[in-house]
């Protein structure tokens, strides 16, 4: 029955997805679905794009080996992210009306930068797509009994999430998601219902023995390697996923800047409330199996959560569990697929075209690097060794160091310039790239030290160039139907 069941779903969602694909009819339909969507919508897609493998699997696994202290990045970092996003960039990136995260760069400080900061932007996705496609082989893995095994599982999942985002681009997305996060928060609220219903005492029972065990333990000891270290690692998703592409596709497809601003808050918090329950479900399987938690702590802890479910409770729970994990995956990976696909044409290559594209050409080539990109970062997932909450951690360091900087220091200090960018840019990388080379478990996490020296950078660039004679910090980039970059001399300042 749950094979069938997974099945079926399958085909449904495809179908949506395909379905959903109809209202694609230019560039602006496939990349923000037309600027069009209202809040309850905006809102599930936030939710439901980072509500992705890690936090059924990754984030759980975690805590079991490492406590609360182990997951300050995700959900902690990540949801604080999406609360940042909504109070300091939502609004003024909407007001400028671009297609891409790459745009804003580009207007700010020059085609250089764009280039840039978009490869660090299409880089940091090849670990969070590489989650999910892992999570889907897992998952395949698991409901099948070994039938499938984990690479078929891959060779599956991502081929058919493929086909619709192909084809149907931000609305498919938009619309399947918004699906996908009723059947998460159906399916996760009712399997902690049942779980906890498995333990004496209850979820109250599971909480004590957590707190008993020094898991709730957060903050680090009070020394100077562990205290950044833990810094380290809160901003590594707090800072380094807010210059991302599905970030501020979920801002520029909202139908008004209250919506984006609004719709990123609501989002982080669902996410933060939503992202414990797999925590309180897989710290349960302690209490309810602890041969089955011992067997798999040892070799893949990211398999406590499905294995506990699969032993422990009836058919359908089964499924609402199964059914809310590959929603949770499904929504994730169509869009992580999208964003650095579309940042990748719109910015990278639209440019090196002898002739301007027209909105059609644009609208093929932004799906020619979705399929190649999907394959590209398929086989990085079939070879990488990383668990999915080292892949997803790990995405994010290079936006870190790189672009999150420039975007800041762009918005909120006008004298920031392209030097500055470049410098900034420049430190950053150079410092993280060296130090994870040849100290990545030293005293200064790499990623730390890369950001301050790119805070650094910028100050230093900027103060020693000339400033713009007039920032586009608040600039509206008007577009009807294809992309109409506004020049600097006809800029207007917010």
């Amino acid at each position: 029955m749950l094979i069938w069941f997974v099945m079926l779903y399958w085909l449904l969602s495809i179908g949506l997805g395909l379905w959903a694909a109809r209202r694609v009819h230019n560039t602006a339909d496939f990349a923000v679905a037309g600027r069009s969507l209202p809040l309850v919508m905006v809102t599930t897609m936030v939710f439901a794009t980072w509500f992705g493998s890690e936090a059924v699997l990754g984030i759980p696994a975690t805590f079991l080996s490492e406590g609360m202290s182990g997951i300050v990045a995700d959900p902690f970092g990540a949801s604080l992210c999406l609360v940042l996003v909504g109070l300091f960039v939502a609004v003024p990136l909407y007001r400028m009306r671009l297609l891409t995260i790459g745009d804003y760069y580009k207007l700010r400080y020059g085609r250089k930068v764009e280039v840039i900061t978009s490869i660090c932007v299409v880089l940091s996705y090849l670990g969070w797509v590489a989650a999910q496609i892992t999570a889907l082989g897992l998952v395949f893995n698991v409901i099948s009994d070994g039938g499938v095994s984990r690479e078929t599982g891959m060779l599956i999942g991502v081929g058919s999430i493929l086909i619709y985002t192909l084809l149907g681009g931000m609305w498919s997305v938009a619309v399947t998601d918004f699906v996908q996060m009723i059947i998460i928060v159906l399916g996760m609220s009712y399997i902690a219902f049942v779980v906890s219903g498995k333990v004496d005492g209850g979820a109250v029972a599971v909480v004590q023995h957590a707190a008993a065990a020094g898991k709730f333990h957060f903050w680090p000891e009070a020394q100077p390697a562990a205290i950044l270290a833990f810094i380290g690692a809160g901003i590594t998703l707090m800072f380094g996923s807010i210059p991302q592409q599905d970030v501020f596709q979920r801002v520029a497809s909202s139908k008004n800047e209250n919506v984006a601003r609004n719709a990123s808050i609501l989002g982080g918090f669902f996410y933060f409330f939503f992202a414990m329950i797999p925590i309180f479900l897989a710290y349960s399987a302690t209490l309810i199996n602890p041969g089955m938690v011992q067997q798999w702590m040892g070799s893949d802890p990211q398999m406590v959560l499905p294995q506990l479910v699969m032993e422990n409770v009836n058919v359908f729970a089964q499924v609402m569990f199964f059914g809310a994990l590959l929603s949770a995956i499904k929504s994730c990976a169509s869009a992580t697929l999208l964003a650095p696909s579309v940042t990748f044409a719109e910015n990278i290559l639209r440019d090196l075209f002898p002739r301007k594209l027209t909105d059609k050409e644009n609208l093929m080539l932004m799906r020619a690097v979705v399929l190649v990109f999907t394959l590209c970062v398929t086989i990085f997932a079939l070879y990488s060794n990383a668990s999915i909450y080292q892949m997803v951690e790990n995405a994010y360091k290079v936006t870190l160091v790189a672009t999150f900087v420039p975007l800041v220091a762009g918005l909120y200090w006008k004298r920031a310039t392209t030097a500055g960018a470049m410098t900034s840019i420049v430190f950053g990388l150079a410092t993280w790239i060296t130090l994870e080379i040849i100290a990545p478990e030293g005293l200064w996490p790499p990623q730390l030290a890369g950001f301050l020296t790119a805070i650094i950078g910028m100050v230093i660039g900027s103060l020693l160039s000339e400033p713009h004679k007039d920032p586009l910090t608040h600039h509206h980039a008007k577009r009807h139907g294809e992309r109409v970059m506004s020049q600097a001399s006809s800029s207007h300042m917010h």
